[in-house]
């Protein structure tokens, strides 16, 4: 499949163009689903700068990004603070109720959701979202759910090629572009 597969669907741009909310599980997604603990019990995890940069990038162009994650970690409250993503909800089991409830609350609809998960917890809000994602790690059982399938894995870029897809889609990427290309006008 080709880096621009999901422009190359006119089925999935169009459903593209209507998201206003991009919803993310953290480990496996954002993370490449390691854990790792030190001696002490303090957890680290790897995030991934060109993810970051393009969530920032999707906020500074109207869309709402959020963070769903079965987990509760402190790593994970600084990573969304420093990227300025005020929708995080850990410790969530039942993924697709916190979404339905996220939707009510920003007046949304499933449909103008793209969410991107990894296991059992995410089946039911890819099943469901506008547009739902999965990325190459995940079990066989959980990319068949998704409308896409990122080219790279969680935590090495897929969050920043959803983000860059959206912003394509949407009419967004040469704007962006020509910002880093020529500066703030």
């Amino acid at each position: 499949m080709p880096l621009d597969a999901p422009l190359n669907d006119n089925g999935l741009i169009d459903r593209l163009r209507h998201i206003r909310l991009l919803a993310l599980d953290v480990d496996g997604v954002l993370t490449d689903g390691q854990l790792y603990f030190q001696a002490d019990g303090i957890e680290i995890k790897g995030f991934n700068t060109l993810d970051g940069h393009g969530i920032k990038l999707l906020q500074r162009a109207g869309l709402t990004v959020a963070l769903v994650t079965g987990r509760d970690s402190p790593m994970v409250s600084h990573r969304a603070a420093s990227l300025g993503i005020k929708h995080l909800y850990q410790g969530v089991e039942r993924k697709l109720s916190k979404l339905r409830d996220l939707c009510s609350q920003l007046g949304l609809t499933l449909e103008q959701v793209a969410y991107c998960g990894d296991d059992m917890p995410d089946v039911g809000a890819i099943r469901h979202a506008g547009v739902g994602i999965s990325v190459p790690g995940a079990p066989d059982y959980i990319r068949r759910q998704a409308d896409w399938v990122t080219q790279r894995e969680g935590g090495h870029g897929a969050v920043r090629e959803i983000c860059d897809t959206l912003l394509k889609a949407q009419g967004h990427w040469d704007a962006v572009l020509d910002t880093y290309l020529h500066g703030a006008r």
